[in-house]
């Protein structure tokens, strides 16, 4: 969202609860966005009161309750947004035993879900964040090399080395 920003652009930001979240929603309204900003429940103070008490919040903040894996609810957060930060993704605290349909499935199905959303909507921009499990450490990689959008995790290492996914 640059220059070309209209006084009161809409920009919706999923998972705008979590730290990350929260100040993008916080520089957003800084700069005079209108934010629609999602929460997984919107009856938790926890996810919403915070957000609430942002200077502009009260003018130009709307928050939706979403289910990534329910389409129509990030269709009514994502309708009259000229951009979109997608951030919301599933996070379980306690231990994961079904990676594949508790993670990354959702995971997955919620993003196609977000940006099947913007591209019906006319989004002009979507930015997608990640997870730092995205690249769970291998002992393949050199200690010297940058790590970049080369190094996913390594799958089959992770499998056959009891590498869980860590919160």
């Amino acid at each position: 969202m640059s220059e070309r920003r209209k006084e009161g652009e809409v920009v919706c930001v999923t998972g705008g609860s979590g730290y990350i979240g929260s100040w993008i929603v916080r520089l957003l309204l800084d700069r005079g966005y209108t934010v629609q900003a999602t929460v997984k429940n919107i009856n938790d103070e926890k996810e919403t009161k915070h957000l609430e008490s942002l200077e502009g919040a009260e003018s130009r903040l709307r928050l939706f309750q979403i289910d990534l894996l329910d389409y129509d609810s990030i269709v009514a957060a994502v309708n009259g947004a000229a951009g979109v930060f997608h951030l919301a993704s599933p996070n379980i605290i306690d231990e994961v035993k079904d990676p594949e349909n508790e993670l990354l499935a959702p995971a997955i199905k919620g993003t196609n879900n977000v940006l099947t959303a913007a591209k019906e909507l006319g989004v002009r921009r979507v930015v997608v964040t990640s997870s730092t499990a995205a690249i769970t450490p291998s002992p393949y990689w050199p200690a010297d090399k940058v790590k970049n959008e080369d190094c996913w995790t390594d799958v089959d290492y992770c499998k056959q080395n009891g590498v869980r996914y860590m919160p």
